[in-house]
């Protein structure tokens, strides 16, 4: 559906060099990288809102000189952008020409807005408004939907599971996504490959399980949650408190998930997470060993 080669894009210097990626029909691919790497300018450029080099093609027809309207593609942001003198229905019916009550009615069911039609924009929450922004871009029918880190506003709570909806209308319409990301948790979580992106170079692409079990390199183990004791990288589980271990730590925090107390701790510069059977205070010195 969707096919990069050797994309590349510059302002007063190189952000993109020579992009190649492929999304399958059907297929959620999410660009994960941290801010300023250039994931929101390769979206840009899919939707023909940046000058770029190298060929981008939708469903097989180059992109070359076809403006963006023309395109196919919807776009959904990090801001929900919704017209304040709109009502919700007017929001998501915005790019439906002629008019089409009966799509805009289908579209608020998808997100789970049914019946929110006449309501205005400024009396939704966050995760409202982030649903009819999505029903907005759906409602055209298009043929690849770019999703520019668009839950990066809301809380984390209501993060995940507005994730989790989301996919869900994407699975359910089949819809072709190119996402993008800073949040590696939101990108596993959303998409069926990661591709993840260093200073506009794509440094590898994998399914979640491949890149947490076979990262590249220890750039791609760090950013996806890995912790790297001296160039070798570990999870969580491997990683053990020991009276005798290698390593001294200073705890630097915790949380609690899927029963077990994750504790983050620095060691030699480096952020590591290690299974703990019980909660450790931030500054408390620990030594650590690997399994």
């Amino acid at each position: 559906m969707l096919r990069l080669q050797a994309v590349t894009a510059s302002y007063d210097q190189p952000v993109l060099r020579g992009i190649d990626l492929n999304v399958a029909r059907g297929e959620i691919v999410c660009i994960l990288g941290p801010s300023g790497g250039g994931k929101s300018t390769l979206l840009r450029a899919v939707a023909g809102l940046v000058p770029h080099g190298g060929l981008i093609e939708v469903a097989g027809e180059a992109m070359v000189g076809v403006p963006p309207h023309r395109r196919g593609v919807g776009m959904m942001f990090q801001d929900d952008l919704l017209f304040p003198h709109l009502d919700v229905a007017g929001n998501v019916g915005f790019g439906l020409r002629p008019a089409d009550p009966a799509r805009v009615a289908q579209m608020l069911d998808l997100v789970g807005l049914s019946g929110f039609g006449p309501r205005g924009v400024d009396t939704l929450s966050g995760g409202q408004a982030q649903r009819v922004a999505l029903a907005r871009a759906l409602a055209p029918q298009p043929r690849l939907l770019l999703l520019d880190e668009p839950f990066g506003a809301l809380d984390v709570v209501l993060k995940a599971g507005l994730v989790l909806d989301v996919q869900r209308v994407l699975r359910e319409l089949g819809m072709t996504v190119l996402a993008v990301t800073h949040d590696r948790q939101e990108a596993f979580t959303l998409a069926d490959r990661v591709a993840v992106l260093r200073d506009g170079t794509l440094v590898q692409v994998g399914t979640p399980d491949e890149l947490w079990n076979e990262p590249a390199d220890m750039y791609v183990a760090r950013l996806v949650g890995l912790s790297v004791l001296e160039g070798r990288a570990y999870r969580p589980e491997q990683i053990r408190m020991s009276a005798g271990g290698p390593w001294s730590a200073r705890v630097t925090g915790r949380t609690f998930r899927d029963g077990h107390h994750l504790v983050s701790a620095r060691v030699a510069g480096e952020t590591v997470v290690f299974v703990c059977d019980r909660a450790l205070e931030p500054g408390t010195e620990v030594r650590l060993a690997v399994t």
